[in-house]
């Protein structure tokens, strides 16, 4: 089925949840429906910003990402009722973030645990098993944007949608996504100002940090 018609079922569903009908079936259904989309957001979250997940140990694949986002939603939605399709996606690409995020710090505690008994105390920050400070601060970044900069920064610069596609997900014209990612880049750009290691950086925020050298070599 077409994106508008995944659209439309998604929003009849949230509409449901809004009334009187008992939510489990209905977050099921609404889960269900829309399953597959939620699957190629995981898989494009996953494989643009957290790549070093589907190598070993975890070998971390998108279906396996999506069950656990599932299971997330399940719980939030017992207790939070997206008015929109845009809520809805919004809130799921929270989780998907949450749940990455909680992957990544549980292999670097695994990591930092087997340089210890190894006795590799001194190995480097950076290894690429290991998720940085800077890349830990370039998260929180992202998470503190205001709400209109981050929904449009998740869907094009960690899902890799297009502008458009993002545009048509949010319900609002393609000059005002142009205009949200611009403002989340600028903000990103003034708060990592001083990050000058952009390898240790998540790959789909590393233009951020360029951002941020070329605005401080303009003011030199």
């Amino acid at each position: 089925m077409s994106e508008e018609h995944t659209t439309a079922a998604v929003q009849r569903y949230l509409v449901e949840l809004a009334g009187d009908a008992p939510t489990e079936p209905v977050v099921r259904a609404l889960l269900e429906r829309s399953a597959g989309r939620l699957q190629v957001l995981c898989g494009t979250m996953l494989f643009r910003s957290y790549p070093r997940l589907t190598r070993p140990p975890l070998n971390l694949q998108s279906e396996e990402m999506l069950s656990a986002v599932v299971e997330r939603l399940i719980k939030a939605l017992r207790e939070v009722r997206p008015a929109t399709t845009r809520q809805f996606f919004a809130l799921a690409s929270q989780h998907m973030r949450w749940e990455l995020n909680d992957l990544a710090r549980r292999l670097d505690d695994r990591s930092r645990a087997i340089e210890l008994r190894e006795e590799l105390a001194f190995a480097p920050q950076t290894s690429g098993s290991v998720l940085s400070a800077n890349a830990l601060r370039m998260l929180d970044a992202i998470d503190k944007l205001p709400e209109d900069e981050r929904e449009v920064f998740d869907l094009v610069r960690i899902q890799g949608m297009a502008q458009v596609e993002a545009a048509e997900i949010l319900g609002v014209a393609v000059k005002t996504v142009q205009r949200r990612l611009n403002r989340g880049l600028m903000l990103l750009a003034g708060q990592l100002a001083d990050l000058r290691i952009a390898e240790e950086l998540p790959q789909a925020v590393k233009p951020f940090t360029d951002a941020a050298h070329s605005k401080q070599s303009n003011r030199l």
